[in-house]
């Protein structure tokens, strides 16, 4: 079994990345095989490095790729997670150098794939995907958007779902009440002000549902605005009539909570803002726990629910919101339609799976370059 290197952002660090590359690489090391990461921190970051950091590389230090190519140069396989934001250098560029000093061959998973890219980030990702030994996106439209708005190699992309956690548990109490729920890192652009005011729209109903908001202010958004959004969200909710129906959890849940909260949900309400969002781990999440989700056009959403497990609505559009949210709350033999189909997507998204299919692209990128190395050894 190969050994693998992660290159990151990882916990403690809280975000989606951390969150994704701490599963990913627990389940690629599961039955033993040796894996190590090395952690990408910038100066808001708590620098303690939990178990399995063999390297972190600081924002701070200058030329930190080279230790950190040298870190991942001592396993088989570098898998590295990409996002623009989170490596030093414009638009993350000092990830491309680290790439080409690499000795192993990489795997390079692309979380953000962008419609309408600057010149320097379209160049770079280019430069990154030729550098890669093969690059994953996790979804079709990620995919086709790199295949027609970049110079890419079509025979390097592989299409690879996020991975979601196995729900299972205990039985979740019953609530009296509906229950509408959305998580994750909070901030300008998630569009919980959309559910909110879809929330007061729905007051007539009896009982009247209640919604839980799970998780912290972004870092990046506590950095620039400090908690304005928020705070913001509290006084809308108390003008609308509201704020006794919305529960404000900001904390970052762990698994087992998380998941008792997701299968305690009628509706996970997902409007955000975003006409780019190509990869929601949220969205994966309340698909695979089974739970109808209504949410507004970003490009994931648009390909996983249209005609699947949810409600597709208009971005900023409270009253189309409300209506959906209300259809699966009311009419009979809704939310079991869409439950129905999750059924042949749980499967495929389950974390086990999904890391299978990394392993085994992982394989085929060390098979491939076997015989070349032994042609040049011989």
């Amino acid at each position: 079994m190969p050994h693998y290197g992660f290159l990151s952002t990882h916990p403690p660090t809280r975000c989606g990345l951390a969150t994704f590359n701490s599963a990913l690489a627990a389940h690629l090391t599961a039955d033993g095989t040796r894996g190590g990461v090395v952690r990408v921190t910038d100066g808001s970051d708590d620098q303690r490095a939990l178990p399995g950091v063999v390297h972190t590389w600081s924002a701070r230090t200058p030329t930190g790729w080279r230790d950190a190519a040298a870190a991942l140069n001592t396993f088989d396989m570098a898998i590295v997670q990409h996002e623009y934001g989170i490596y030093p250098g414009r638009d993350g560029e000092d990830v491309l150098p680290l790439l080409r000093r690499l000795a192993v061959p990489s795997i390079v998973v692309l979380h953000t794939v962008l419609r309408q890219p600057s010149a320097q980030q379209k160049s770079l990702l280019e430069q990154i995907v030729a550098a890669a030994g093969a690059v994953v996106t996790m979804t079709d439209t990620a995919r086709d958007r790199l295949l027609v708005g970049y110079t890419v190699d079509p025979a390097k992309v592989t299409v690879i779902p996020h991975g979601a956690a196995v729900h299972v548990g205990g039985a979740v109490p019953r609530r009296t009440r509906p229950h509408l729920l959305t998580w994750g890192l909070i901030g300008p652009g998630k569009g919980i002000e959309w559910s909110l005011r879809a929330l007061a729209r729905l007051q007539d109903l009896d009982p009247t549902p209640t919604y839980t908001v799970a998780g912290r202010t972004h870092p990046k958004v506590i950095e620039h605005q400090g908690e304005a959004y928020r705070a913001g969200l509290h006084r809308l909710g108390a003008q609308l009539g509201v704020a006794h129906a919305v529960d404000y959890q900001a904390v970052y849940h762990d698994q087992s909570v998380l998941s008792a909260l997701i299968r305690s949900a009628d509706v996970v309400v997902l409007p955000y803002d975003s006409r780019e969002q190509v990869t929601s781990g949220v969205l994966i999440e309340a698909v695979a726990a089974g739970v109808p989700v209504v949410a507004t056009p970003f490009p994931h959403a648009v390909e996983l629910l249209t005609g699947g497990p949810g409600l597709v609505v208009p971005h900023q559009d409270p009253a189309a919101l409300a209506a959906a949210i209300r259809r699966i709350l009311t009419e009979p033999g809704l939310a079991a339609r869409l439950a129905g189909h999750v059924r042949p997507l749980a499967a495929q998204l389950n974390w086990p799976a999904v890391a299978a299919r990394y392993d085994a692209l992982a394989g085929r990128l060390l098979a491939a370059r076997s015989p070349a190395v032994s042609a040049a050894s011989a």
